[in-house]
């Protein structure tokens, strides 16, 4: 046996890629890389609900229906507050609930104010000059066309109130859906008496959703595989785009009649059944008296405040 010596330039360091960019070139992801992505960022979304609706938290052990009906009643109470101190302390109160049903605090926050209350702001923003609602200005911005312009306080108080609602609203229904799994919040709404046809609707979609993901990512990452360089056809790539989106839509339908063949063959009737039968005990009741104790504070406390 004679042993070599290890190569010089096996040996080397290389310099890795600088994230400024300054070494090397880095290249950048088309529509479809990004799509694909944010598809399986959806998936990883949803199998992380799935995670944390097991863990052992305070609302996990709550009855889905307390939960439902429970959340209906603090979102028709959001409604009816028209006080910012009010809203923002119903708010600072879904995030110790967070925390107690073993959710983390970053990521809640971080999906309830990363996407819709930012539309939501930018939504009611041209609500905070002058021109669109009268009163105090506090914030002057020159004037336009000769007319004083500027945020009024009325405007910024309005602006204010709608962010911090559907912040709130938001916070509630993202509790519901972390702490309850799929199955069980549509066995709940079908015993709250919700139409068999629009529970049917919901399940279906949603499983459908992640299946056509799936698929979806399957065949791009296999027409990927078999590519050697990279894509600079335009053209090629808008029609392997209509040509997917044709076949996920004939597999699509294949898929359906197929499925629901199989759930008719082993008796679905369109109510959604769980393994875990639906008791009411002593955390339900504790939750609800809670849950009717804290509308009442609020409702009161804005009712005081609007004096």
């Amino acid at each position: 046996m004679t042993s070599t010596a290890t190569p010089a330039w096996l040996l080397d360091s290389e310099v890795g890629l600088c994230p400024c960019g300054c070494i090397g070139t880095r290249k950048k992801a088309n529509l479809v890389d990004k799509t694909i992505a944010g598809s399986a960022s959806l998936l990883r979304r949803a199998m992380f609900a799935d995670d944390t609706s097991a863990q052992p938290g305070l609302l996990q052990r709550v009855d889905p229906r307390i939960k439902v009906l429970s959340l209906v009643g603090l979102l028709v109470v959001t409604s009816l507050v028209h006080h910012i101190p009010v809203l923002l302390a119903m708010y600072l109160a879904t995030l110790p609930l967070a925390v107690a049903s073993r959710l983390s605090l970053r990521f809640f926050v971080k999906r309830v104010w990363l996407f819709i209350p930012i539309f939501t702001g930018v939504i009611v923003l041209p609500a905070m000059f002058s021109f669109i609602t009268h009163g105090h200005i506090v914030v002057p911005l020159g004037h336009w066309f000769g007319h004083r312009v500027g945020l009024t306080s009325q405007g910024l108080r309005s602006a204010g109130l709608i962010v911090i609602r559907v912040a709130t609203s938001i916070s509630l229904v993202v509790l519901l859906t972390l702490t309850t799994p799929w199955v069980e919040l549509l066995a709940a709404l079908r015993a709250l008496r919700v139409p068999r046809m629009f529970v049917l609707v919901t399940g279906m979609a949603y499983r459908y959703l992640f299946h056509l993901l799936d698929s979806v990512t399957d065949m791009y990452t296999a027409r990927k595989s078999r590519m050697v360089g990279r894509e600079t056809d335009v053209v090629a790539g808008r029609a392997f785009v209509g040509a997917s989106a044709g076949a996920m839509f004939g597999k699509a339908h294949a898929l359906s009649e197929e499925v629901y063949s199989a759930m008719i063959a082993r008796g679905y009737n369109g109510n959604a059944r769980t393994m875990n039968r639906f008791r009411l005990g002593v955390q339900d009741l504790v939750w609800v008296t809670a849950c009717l104790a804290a509308a009442v504070v609020v409702l009161g406390w804005d009712h005081a405040i609007g004096r």
